[in-house]
């Protein structure tokens, strides 16, 4: 898989081996659900909170921060012989994810790697539209967290 990550925020920098723990989380994901990673490229902004609130009213109507964000790029697009297709691309915001995890009780590279997960499943074609798919999705996060030697993502931590 082809990954490019882009800080857009410099407070991303703060959390040590952001490129590993990214690469790690893609390359966890993949192998979870059997899908060739060679395949494929992705682009991962890890962007401020005003950044997020900008693409998030651009793209769904809704000007305000969220965690995550993915895009998955057109099926219909032609790719050349022997070129990786274009998965599409995650956005992740600096403060609501930080805010979250310390609302979580998590540390904050449990949290990254889940979201990271959640968004790539996303690209990958998984939904949590109703209560069956989201039971799926959920199962294979856990299933990708733990592979990766993290906690269950959806327990609940004393104090939430």
């Amino acid at each position: 898989m082809t990954l490019t990550i882009d800080v857009g925020d410099a407070g991303w920098r703060e959390l040590p081996d952001l490129e590993a723990l990214t690469l790690a989380a893609a390359a966890a994901t993949f192998a979870a659900t059997g899908i060739a990673q060679d395949d494929y490229e992705t682009a991962i902004l890890f962007a401020s909170d005003a950044d997020m609130a900008e693409i998030n009213g651009r793209w769904r109507g809704k000007a305000q921060a969220t965690n995550v964000l993915s895009f998955p790029a057109p099926d219909l697009q032609p790719v050349p012989t022997g070129e990786a297709r274009p998965l599409g691309d995650i956005v992740l915001a600096l403060g609501v994810v930080t805010k979250e995890a310390a609302e979580q009780s998590k540390p904050l590279k449990d949290h990254v790697s889940h979201l990271i997960i959640h968004g790539l499943l996303h690209l990958l074609g998984q939904t949590h539209e109703d209560e069956a798919e989201a039971d799926e999705m959920e199962q294979l996060e856990r299933h990708i967290m733990k592979g990766l030697g993290f906690p269950d993502p959806y327990y609940e931590r004393p104090g939430q």
